[in-house]
C-alpha cells in the first residue's frame, strides 16, 4: 500500500505462509509482521482465516441495528457506573482527549460489547443485548469467537516475530480482554466546527487493534514521524491491525502505537457517506503485569516504560475520554 508519494504506508502480510507453510515460511511472514510494526506500528491482513461471510453477515445486521430509531438504542445505554459496554450515542466519547483535553466529542455512535467470555460463565457484568435486528446477539457471539481464535493467531505470530517461543504470550492471553466495538459514522449532513472529527487522533490502549473497515469515504488516517496523515485503503476481506500502548510497553516501543484518526467525508460528495466500522480491541489479562519484554531490552537498550497492570492502564485511558467529552460537549 502507498500513500501519494509512491512510498510504503501500511504494508499487506498474507497470513497464509504463517497458517499453512513450513518452518521457513511461517518465519519469514514473521519478519515482515515485526517489520510493519517497527516502522509504521500499522498492517493489513489477508488469508486470516476469518471467514468473509460471517463478517459480511454481521456487517450487515450492525448496520441494520444503527438504522434503529434513537429511543430503541437508547434503551441499551449503560447506567452511569457500568463502563466499556453498551450503546453510546454521538457526544458521550472524545478519544483525542486522552492527548489534549481541549477536543470536541467524536462524530460516531457505538455498541460495545466485553468479557463475552465471563458473561457465558455467569462471571461478571452482562452486557447489553439488542433483540433488533433478529438474530444480531448470536452473529456477535460468532464474531467474537473468531476474533478470539484471529487474536490467538496474531499473538502466536508476534511471539516469532519478537524472537519469543510462539507460546510466549499464551499464558497471558489465556482469558485475552477483548472488546468488540461496532462504530457508526452517520452521514454529516451539516459541516462539524473545525477540529471535530469522527473520530479524533489517538492512541490505542491495549495490544493488538483489530479493524475490519467498509470502503466508505472519510476513513482512517495514519501519522507518520514527520507529522503527515495518510489514508489506509480499505482492501476487500482484509483486517487492518495496529499497536497499542501496551504491546509497545512490552517491545521497548520497537514496536510503535501510531497516532490515528478517522477523518470527515469531503464536503463535496453526494450520496451517503455514512461508515461503519467493526473493531476488536485485544490485549492480555487484565492483571497481567507488562513490562519489557526480554528480547527488546538489554545493557545497551535499558526499559523506557514503568511497569503496568494492563486492565489498569486500560481503564484510566477509558475514562478519560468520556469526563473529558462531558466536558466539551455543547
Amino acid at each position: 500500500m502507498q500513500d501519494a508519494h509512491g512510498s510504503a504506508v501500511v504494508p499487506i502480510i498474507d497470513l497464509a505462509p504463517f497458517l499453512h507453510g513450513d518452518a521457513a515460511a511461517r518465519s519469514a511472514t514473521a519478519r515482515r509482521f515485526g517489520r510493519a510494526f517497527e516502522e509504521t506500528g500499522f498492517a493489513a491482513i489477508v488469508n486470516h482465516g476469518v471467514s468473509s461471510a460471517l463478517a459480511r453477515q454481521v456487517y450487515g445486521q450492525a448496520k441494520a441495528f444503527f438504522a434503529l430509531p434513537l429511543e430503541y438504542k437508547s434503551r441499551l445505554m449503560p447506567p452511569e457506573k457500568v463502563k466499556g459496554r453498551g450503546y453510546l450515542p454521538m457526544g458521550i466519547e472524545s478519544v483525542a482527549a486522552t492527548l489534549d483535553g481541549q477536543t470536541p466529542p467524536d462524530l460516531c455512535e457505538a455498541l460495545v460489547f466485553a468479557s463475552l467470555e465471563r458473561e457465558r460463565e455467569g462471571r461478571g457484568q452482562p452486557n447489553f443485548w439488542p433483540a433488533e435486528p433478529p438474530g444480531f446477539d448470536a452473529g456477535i457471539h460468532a464474531w467474537f469467537d473468531a476474533m478470539k481464535g484471529l487474536c490467538d493467531r496474531l499473538m502466536r505470530l508476534s511471539a516469532l516475530a519478537l524472537d519469543l517461543p510462539e507460546d510466549w504470550f499464551a499464558s497471558c492471553y489465556r482469558e485475552p480482554s477483548l472488546t468488540l466495538r461496532f462504530v457508526n459514522y452517520p452521514d454529516q449532513p451539516v459541516a462539524p466546527p473545525p477540529g471535530q472529527l469522527r473520530y479524533g487522533a489517538h492512541h490505542d490502549y491495549g495490544g493488538l487493534t483489530i479493524l475490519r473497515q467498509d470502503h466508505a469515504p472519510g476513513g482512517l488516517e495514519v501519522c507518520d514521524l514527520q507529522g503527515r496523515w495518510h489514508d489506509v485503503p480499505a482492501i476487500p476481506d482484509s483486517f487492518v491491525i495496529n499497536v497499542g500502548d501496551l504491546m509497545q510497553h512490552w517491545t521497548n516501543g520497537r514496536w510503535r502505537s501510531t497516532l490515528h484518526r478517522v477523518s470527515n467525508p469531503a464536503r463535496d460528495l453526494t450520496g451517503s457517506t455514512q461508515r461503519l466500522s467493526m473493531v476488536a480491541f485485544t490485549g492480555p489479562q487484565e492483571h497481567t503485569r507488562v513490562e519489557c519484554l526480554p528480547t527488546c531490552c538489554g545493557p545497551d537498550r535499558p526499559a523506557r516504560f514503568a511497569p503496568v497492570i494492563a486492565g489498569d492502564y486500560v481503564r484510566a485511558k477509558l475514562q478519560a475520554s468520556m469526563d473529558l467529552a462531558r466536558v466539551q460537549a455543547p
